[in-house]
C-alpha cells in the first residue's frame, strides 16, 4: 500500500497538581490536557508479511523501544493480526519537553492502524492498550481536550477557550522521574473541581522543583512571564503562555533568545488527528 501521513499533535498541561500517591508509588494527578495544531507526522504503510518496522532512525531511541513500534506490536498482538506496517516518524517536537510527542506518536499508530488493518477496536479498548504504553497515551487516543485524574488516564472532556499560545523550549531535557522524586514536591494538594479550574484556579506544582534543578527552565519562565502569564507544561522543559491573537504569539516567539526553540501554536479542543480521520472518511471507533 501507499504510505499515508497522519498528524501526532502536541499537548499542553494547562495546570498540574499532585493530590496523593497510590500504594504502588504512582502519583495521583489532576491536570487539563489541550492539544496544539503542531506536532510530529507519522507515515504508515501496511505490510502483508506481518513485519513491523521503523524505517526512519531516531537518535537515541532504539527501534524496539520506540513507542510507535511498541504501539503497533501491542495492537497486532491484541487483535491477532497477520498484517504488519512500516512506520516513518517525522520528529517535529523536541523530545523530553513535556509536549507529549512520544505518547502522541503512539496514539496515532494505534488509532490509524486500527482503521487500516480493519481491527475495529472501540475507543475504550484502544485507550486501554494506550495506557499500557504510557499514562498520556489515552488522551491522544480519545482526541478531546480533557480534565484528567488518576495517573492521567481518568478523562472527562472539557470545552475550553482555544487561544494562540507561544511555546518556548529551553535547551535542556528534564527527567520526569527526578522531578516526581523531589523531596520538596507537594504531593497532597487539595483537589480542585473543574469549575474552579475554569474560574482561574490551579498552577503547575512541579515548577519550583524544576526551577531548582534546571535553571534554563526558570529563565524561560521568567522571560516569557514578562510578556504574558507563563506556565510549564507537565514536568517541562517546555513553557507556554496564552496570547490575545496569532500576531502577538508570533511576535513574542520571534523575540525569544536564539538558544531556545520558540513557536506559536493554536490551542485545539479536538485533536488534529481526529479531524484528519474525518476528512479521510474514517473515524476513531466510539
Amino acid at each position: 500500500m501507499t504510505a499515508t501521513r497522519w498528524p501526532a499533535p502536541a499537548k499542553l498541561n494547562l495546570f498540574l497538581h499532585i493530590v496523593g500517591r497510590r500504594a504502588d508509588g504512582y502519583h495521583l494527578l489532576q491536570t487539563v490536557f489541550q492539544f496544539l495544531d503542531v506536532g510530529d507526522v507519522i507515515s504508515l504503510t501496511v505490510r502483508d508479511d506481518g513485519l513491523i518496522r521503523r524505517v526512519t532512525p531516531i537518535a537515541g531511541v532504539a527501534e524496539d523501544l520506540d513507542l510507535t513500534v511498541r504501539a503497533a506490536r501491542c495492537l497486532q498482538a491484541a487483535a491477532g493480526m497477520f498484517l504488519g506496517a512500516d512506520i516513518a516518524v517525522e520528529k517535529r517536537l523536541p523530545m523530553g519537553a513535556g509536549l507529549g510527542g512520544g505518547s502522541s506518536d503512539a496514539a496515532t499508530v494505534l488509532v490509524v492502524l486500527n482503521q487500516l488493518w480493519g481491527v475495529g477496536f472501540s475507543e475504550d479498548r484502544l485507550a486501554e492498550l494506550g495506557l499500557s504504553l504510557g499514562a498520556d497515551v489515552p488522551v491522544f487516543v480519545r482526541g478531546r481536550a480533557a480534565w484528567a485524574e488518576g495517573v492521567g488516564e481518568q478523562l472527562t472532556p472539557v470545552s475550553l477557550p482555544e487561544p494562540w499560545y507561544v511555546v518556548l523550549v529551553p535547551p535542556c531535557h528534564v527527567a520526569t522521574a527526578e522531578i516526581f522524586g523531589a523531596p520538596e514536591l507537594t504531593r497532597n494538594a487539595p483537589p480542585l473541581t473543574i469549575a474552579a479550574f475554569l474560574s482561574g484556579a490551579g498552577s503547575n506544582l512541579c515548577e519550583a522543583a524544576v526551577r531548582r534543578r534546571y535553571s534554563a527552565v526558570g529563565e524561560a519562565l521568567d522571560w516569557l512571564g514578562a510578556y504574558a502569564p507563563a506556565r510549564m507544561s507537565g514536568t517541562g522543559a517546555a513553557v507556554f503562555a496564552p496570547c490575545a491573537d496569532e500576531a502577538t504569539a508570533r511576535r513574542i516567539a520571534a523575540l525569544a533568545p536564539a538558544a531556545w526553540r520558540a513557536f506559536a501554536a493554536k490551542g485545539r479542543n479536538r485533536s488534529p488527528l481526529h479531524d484528519e480521520l474525518r476528512r479521510e472518511g474514517m473515524r476513531a471507533e466510539e
